[in-house]
């Protein structure tokens, strides 16, 4: 099992990095801010302008170090690679299934049944734990709907029709978010999704964090041998991590939705977190990503039981055993890829 070790995040705008001694040097100017051993990390991602030293790339790559840019808003820029990982035959059937719609299809059904499953099962926790702050008869309503689009999404006969059921799951869902927001209704509400650029903070939330569980599908991807940007649902497009996109579909509710809310609704996080610009962007300031950073790394830590493998592992290795589980469907040896399916 892969063993869960630390990310990185650089987020004050004026930091270097450098390598100095197998450890990662941040200068501030010409006084060093901080050292950080590489042989605890296993992903960085800079949020910073200044960015780092060629030598410190070469040598997260040869470490196996996934190494994202990112702006300071959360889009992403660039990311440092080397030596492709894994089975070239492994990356060869991959290829195979992508140009093939009808293996794509098999393995498309099963993510986005994951997909509605997992926002299901987010509105039925919403449902036990607050029964008196929802409405109890919209609440089973959409969960009745999302049901039987998770059985229509395992029936679908192509992917167009697929990506029409998941759009409609989606919009059962998103309708019912804004009524498990609990706290500070003022400043915290959800109309719908919105993006590129967000225009109000749930949604300035949402979009980090699905920045971040892309990153790390994107990685864990990598370290299964497969290749990131040959993608089933989503098709080829040039710089985008398709496939990456596809894993995180199953995850995006109970990953990113969830920490969104415990931070809104715990009061973790507040009005004074963001940024409002005057084209209506709305963005987390320095302040309000360390704090979303910080719960991120610290949810990944948390110990849950896997429902395909039976096995207690932390959340932050799921996105790892999912592309491990991809990959033995690939290479033949499962009948079929098991998505991740949180009770």
């Amino acid at each position: 099992m892969r063993k869960l070790l630390n990310t990185l995040f650089v987020t004050s705008d004026d930091l270097y990095l450098s390598l100095e001694n197998g450890n990662i040097a941040a200068w501030k100017g010409e006084e060093k801010a901080a050292q950080i051993p590489l042989i605890n990390l296993e992903s960085i991602l800079d949020f910073s302008h200044k960015g780092a030293s060629p030598a410190l790339l070469g040598e997260c790559v040869k470490r196996g170090i996934a190494f994202s840019f990112l702006t300071p808003h959360g889009r992403f820029l660039a990311r440092a690679c080397g030596m492709v990982q894994g089975n070239i035959f492994l990356r060869k059937e991959q290829y195979r299934i992508s140009d093939d719609e009808e293996k794509s299809l098999t393995i498309a059904r099963a993510m986005i049944t994951g997909k509605i499953l997992n926002a299901r099962a987010v509105l039925m926790r919403a449902l036990r734990d607050h029964p008196l702050s929802v409405d109890k008869d919209l609440f089973h309503e959409h969960i009745r709907e999302l049901q039987d689009a998770a059985v229509c999404a395992s029936q679908a006969s192509g992917l167009d029709e697929l990506r029409g059921i998941e759009g409609n799951g989606a919009q059962s869902y998103f309708s019912l978010l804004d009524s498990l927001i609990l706290q500070d209704k003022k400043h915290f509400y959800f109309r719908g999704r919105n993006k590129r650029p967000p225009l109000d903070r749930m949604n300035a939330i949402l979009s980090f964090a699905y920045t971040l569980l892309a990153h790390d599908c994107a990685s864990a991807l990598e370290a299964a041998g497969l290749d990131p940007y040959a993608g089933f649902l989503h098709r080829d497009r040039p710089g985008r991590f398709s496939l990456a996109l596809d894993l995180m579909e199953e995850l995006r509710s109970i990953c990113a939705d969830r920490l969104a809310l415990t931070l809104v609704n715990n009061r973790m996080i507040s009005a004074k977190n963001f940024e409002l610009k005057e084209d209506g962007a709305v963005w987390l300031n320095g302040e309000g990503r360390k704090i979303l950073l910080t719960q991120w790394q610290e949810r990944k830590r948390d110990i849950i039981t896997h429902p395909f493998l039976q096995e207690k592992m932390a959340w932050g290795l799921i996105p790892y055993v999912q592309a491990l589980l991809l990959a033995r469907y690939i290479r033949h040896d499962l009948d079929g890829y098991p998505p991740f399916l949180w009770k």
